[in-house]
């Protein structure tokens, strides 16, 4: 890492379980841009190109040294970890932030629940989504609360359906110097298979 990369916004993937991030991180790989991870979480029947993860980032709140070298690289966090980023401003983030179908979402996590025996069957889809819809709003709030947290949101249903114009959006918010037709022969619609 060179002593820019601080001044460098660091680029975060975001969105709920299953809404299309694994896919994202894959396309920002393509398209030129260098990714923190550390593969530890290896692919598997839920997401067989991988996951693109970086254990480290779950502790953002107590062990936040690793941003220093992040600058213009991409990482990937859970909606929930957005709430812990540092926002005093001695970094900034560009979030892409994945939006899908919340039927989808329910959907496609219920099953990989049930793969791994961690269902919990006792919270029904109907409170699972109040909980998400609510999470959501919470996130919204906090992101729209902070000039370091600049934000483009991106609808996984439509990347899917047709990915140009999405592109498009994702390459100007990051500068614009991605590869367009690299990220767009990520898009694999064999892997949307929880469809509402």
């Amino acid at each position: 890492m060179n002593a820019t990369d601080k001044t460098r916004p660091i680029i975060v993937v975001s969105g709920l379980p299953r809404s299309g991030t694994s896919m994202m991180m894959s396309m920002l790989q393509a398209g030129g841009l260098e990714l923190v991870v550390d593969g530890e979480r290896t692919a598997d029947e839920d997401n067989p190109k991988g996951y693109f993860e970086l254990e480290r980032i779950k502790k953002i709140k107590t062990d936040s040294a690793w941003l220093q070298e992040a600058g213009g690289r991409v990482v990937k966090a859970i909606s929930q970890l957005l709430l812990d980023l540092p926002t005093d401003g001695s970094y900034s983030f560009k979030i892409i932030f994945m939006r899908r179908n919340l039927d989808e979402v329910l959907k496609s996590q219920k099953k990989m629940l049930i793969r791994r025996g961690t269902y919990k069957p006792e919270i029904s889809d109907a409170e699972m989504r109040n909980m998400f819809l609510l999470h959501l709003e919470q996130v919204s709030d906090f992101l729209n609360k902070h000039d370091a947290l600049e934000t483009l949101y991106v609808n996984y249903n439509r990347m899917i359906e047709d990915p140009t114009d999405r592109i498009e959006s994702i390459n100007h918010f990051l500068g614009g110097k991605l590869d367009l037709a690299a990220m767009s022969a990520i898009v694999d619609k064999q892997l949307y298979r929880n469809r509402s």
